[in-house]
């Protein structure tokens, strides 16, 4: 799915969610980061071409797993889901590099 820039009013005001097997993990909103998405895009692309569809990875909200108590780390044929609210989801499953 793609998303053009006139379907968000404000991306500095999105929900951010990371589900570990159906399990929320973590819950923030892209008001929350550290730097604006406008900042972020204006740095970047004053030393690097940004296509369209380049991904810019910026972090994530808390709740990562090895902060958790008890922690958390990804299994084999685990599913982890993401999604960024007026934008989409992303799903993957995890295996392990043998």
């Amino acid at each position: 799915m793609l998303v053009t820039a006139d379907e968000i009013t404000d991306p500095q005001n999105l929900g951010a969610r990371c589900f570990l097997n159906g399990e929320v993990m973590q819950d923030g909103n892209t008001s929350d980061m550290i730097f604006p998405i406008a900042r972020l895009i204006h740095l970047l692309s004053q030393d690097t071409t940004l296509l369209q569809g380049t991904v810019i990875l910026t972090g994530t909200p808390s709740g990562v797993g090895f902060v958790r108590d008890p922690q958390v780390y990804l299994s084999d044929n685990d599913r982890v889901r993401i999604e960024i609210e007026h934008i989409g989801t992303l799903e993957n499953s995890v295996s392990s590099a043998d």
